[in-house]
């Protein structure tokens, strides 16, 4: 990994998204990008095309994703010129021990998310020193303080948030003054879009991840925290 002072990367986040990004990934090292091709995933997957389209984009596919998200996958790869797409799964024996009928969803949705989610993630992630990731603040109340920069605990590895400010309203205007395509569940409600079993459409004036294991208190899937689980519940049970 580059012996990189944090100065020098947090000097950087000023600078408009693309910016940003062509100058942080070369002083981070061997960064890959994690990609749901999600809701508003195109935005920052072209921004990373017109870096360098054979940057490696990591893919988890659950098994248990939308048909029309591994569509879009496709299809928008394709579109953008992406020539390194990393597409991971869980580990087949793990799911036959730990998930054989697919419903752990419905007992346990943080072991589900640790188990299709979190742990391919983790394999995939080894021998990088940084990823890039699309969240941002106004998604949630857990990612109100997100920084453009992060230093994983546990890790060493830099993640890279360089839509860390962004509004819905300047996704928006990225989409369409580049003419980029949408995933097609966006136009039936879904501005957030993840494994079928755990994703319901959004109501008007509800928060952009509201149909996100609606009925729980759950809000991450969590590949964003130390070990895929949530660090209040490694504590005291208290995403």
């Amino acid at each position: 990994m580059s012996a990189l002072p944090d100065e020098a990367l947090q000097a950087l986040a000023h600078l408009p998204a693309p910016d940003f990004l062509a100058r942080a990934i070369p002083r981070v090292g061997r960064v890959a990008m994690v990609s749901s091709f999600g809701a508003d995933s195109a935005v920052l997957l072209h921004m990373v095309a017109q870096i360098d389209r054979a940057l490696p984009v990591i893919f988890i596919d659950t098994l248990a994703l939308f048909p029309e998200t591994l569509a879009y996958q496709r299809d928008l790869a394709a579109h953008l010129g992406l020539t390194d797409i990393r597409r991971i799964t869980p580990d087949r024996n793990a799911l036959f021990t730990r998930d054989p009928d697919a419903l752990l969803h419905l007992s346990d949705r943080e072991s589900c998310c640790q188990l299709r989610k979190a742990e391919p993630l983790e394999r995939a992630l080894q021998g990088f020193d940084g990823w890039i990731t699309g969240r941002k603040r106004f998604q949630a109340d857990t990612r109100a303080s997100l920084a453009p920069v992060e230093h994983e605990p546990g890790t060493g590895r830099i993640r890279l948030n360089p839509l860390a400010g962004w509004r819905a309203a300047e996704i928006a205007a990225y989409l369409d003054h580049h003419g980029l395509p949408r995933h097609p569940l966006v136009a039936r409600g879904y501005p957030s879009i993840g494994c079928q079993p755990c994703t319901s459409p959004v109501r008007t004036g509800e928060d952009t991840r509201a149909g996100r294991w609606r009925g729980s208190d759950k809000t991450e899937c969590g590949i964003h925290f130390i070990g895929g689980m949530p660090q209040s519940r490694r504590k005291d049970n208290a995403a």
